[in-house]
């Protein structure tokens, strides 16, 4: 199957519009917020709504910045002596270069949880609880508008595979990593008005004429666009050229968002001690990361590292180490458990 999905719930006008991304995470906010009502009210731990619609706030904001910091630290550094003259001005603000990073995204909202916890005088390990049972749900929507969005696509995989996607996304990369098979798009261009003639000429100039350049990845750009816009016979034309690969972002949102939000929460269904949620979404999640990432193509500026692992995987490495320190220092705490939300013991929040 070709990819012909297109990222904006609602176009405006060109690239102004409503895009799934952005209601992804709209939609994991609401559900974060109305599980994290849920949970407070029925484990009866004294946080009243107007409080966790305080929480998420500082959650949101954690997530988002560290989200796009963790990015630009973890993948690409560059970005942060990178200025241009027009809108956003720079590097780090251009979220639409390289997006957003989950790790970063995690280090951001357990920094929101402390600043949260220090204002309000609440247990910031409780808090670190709420926020691993309700993120899986933002995962899973972030990671479903992934696949829409046609990033973070996965590895090569046998054109026979059931699942099997080809992004037409791929061609905007071919001019730095596979030019040559820029020739064979002549067939494909043609069905956007470029004319076989044409577009071989932009390619010969490709490497010594600037406004070629440009006007190649503009072409490839608007041949994405027309299969979005349900252009069939550009879309016909592209699909023996695109390599399959997995759906590496769907395995991502049932793995890191459905499975680890369904465990965490059967597991909170009986009273634990605080931390126990939030470590064992560490261990879990880290250990479907790896998985996840076999399947998931590495960011083409970094590539396979040491021993071939992506550095997703190396993050999440130390991520499990993190987990598991965490798992033994906070059950050997002399801490009262957290009543499940199966029952209606109540407990103390006050910050020690």
């Amino acid at each position: 199957m070709v990819h012909d999905l297109d990222p904006f719930a609602l176009r405006i006008s060109g690239d102004f519009g409503v895009r799934w991304y952005g209601l992804s995470y709209m939609m994991g906010f609401i559900c974060a917020y109305l599980l994290i009502k849920w949970l407070a009210q029925r484990q009866r731990a004294g946080l009243n709504a107007q409080m966790v619609g305080d929480f998420i706030t500082y959650t949101a904001i954690g997530t988002l910045v560290g989200g796009r910091l963790g990015y630009v630290f973890f993948y690409g550094p560059d970005l942060l002596w990178k200025f241009k003259s027009s809108f956003p001005f720079w590097g780090v603000l251009a979220v639409n270069e390289g997006g957003m990073a989950s790790h970063g995204g995690i280090i951001g909202i357990v920094v929101a949880c402390l600043l949260y916890a220090r204002k309000y005088s609440v247990n910031a390990t409780y808090l670190f609880d709420l926020v691993a049972v309700a993120g899986p749900v933002g995962v899973f929507f972030g990671r479903i508008a992934n696949f829409i969005n046609g990033e973070l696509v996965g590895r090569p995989c046998d054109p026979s595979y059931p699942l099997a996607v080809k992004f037409p996304q791929d061609i905007e990369m071919w001019p730095s990593q596979d030019f040559a098979r820029l020739d064979g798009l002549t067939t494909v261009v043609d069905k956007i008005g470029v004319t076989r003639e044409q577009w071989l000429e932009l390619l010969g100039k490709f490497h010594m004429d600037q406004a070629a350049r440009e006007q190649v990845y503009g072409t490839l750009h608007r041949v994405v666009l027309a299969i979005q816009e349900g252009n069939t016979a550009a879309k016909a034309a592209i699909e023996p050229l695109l390599t399959p690969r997995y759906p590496s972002q769907l395995f991502a949102a049932v793995g890191e968002g459905l499975f680890l939000f369904v465990v965490l929460f059967l597991l909170w269904r009986k009273p634990r001690k605080p931390g126990f949620i939030a470590s064992m979404f560490i261990v879990l999640y880290a250990l479907v990361r790896i998985a996840d990432e076999h399947f998931r193509m590495p960011d083409a500026q970094i590539g396979f590292q040491w021993l071939g692992l992506t550095r997703g995987q190396w993050l999440s490495i130390a991520m499990l180490a993190v987990g598991f320190l965490l798992m033994f220092v906070w059950g050997r705490s002399g801490s009262l458990k957290i009543s499940g939300w199966g029952r209606g013991q109540s407990i103390r929040l006050n910050r020690k």
